[in-house]
């Protein structure tokens, strides 16, 4: 079997298929729903079979909620700054390249790469990781706002932001790799 990536539209897999595989082939599937941290998918893989998407789904997060929390905040360091240094360089991963491109991060003024500049930075220093968005559906002027919004929030209501944000990425992610 060739090993789809996530977000490459042309290799979905099907349910049965991910519930036949051994681990490292369900890790290379499904590794890159979870922004650079393919160890929630190696543990995930002991909860099969999954009698749905959600079902699989939710194995994944029980993961990330069950990891300590300092593997959480690592978790959380994992996933790169909105049009940071990491998307200058061309560091992301592709599913954060296409998500950042969805909402026009890609094409940001110099003043709006040094206003969110400013506010990752801000964000990073007051909460210890980086603002993250579930950027589907969003522009730039409302992840602007959110980000106003949500900066001066207490960390652990941040940090659970985060953690939901993330939910909705990783679905979106897990989404467009599954065959219907």
């Amino acid at each position: 079997m060739s090993t789809p990536q996530a977000g490459a539209s042309a290799d979905l897999v099907t349910l049965e298929q991910i519930n036949a595989m051994d681990q490292a082939e369900f890790v290379a599937v499904l590794g890159p729903i979870f922004e650079n941290s393919p160890w929630v998918a190696e543990a995930a893989w002991d909860a099969r079979p999954f009698a749905d998407a959600s079902a699989l789904h939710a194995a994944m997060f029980a993961v990330v909620d069950g990891a300590g929390e300092q593997a959480v905040l690592d978790f959380l360091n994992g996933h790169p700054a909105l049009a940071g240094k990491e998307a200058q360089a061309g560091e992301m991963t592709a599913e954060s390249v296409g998500e950042q491109a969805s909402a026009g991060l890609d094409a940001l003024s110099a003043e709006e790469v040094a206003r969110i500049s400013a506010l990752n930075a801000d964000y990073q220093a007051r909460h210890g990781f980086p603002f993250v968005i579930a950027v589907r559906g969003h522009t730039k002027e409302s992840i602007f706002a959110e980000f106003e919004r949500r900066i001066d929030a207490d960390s652990a209501s941040e940090r659970q932001e985060a953690l939901r944000q993330i939910a909705q990425i990783s679905r979106g992610r897990l989404d467009r790799v599954l065959a219907a």
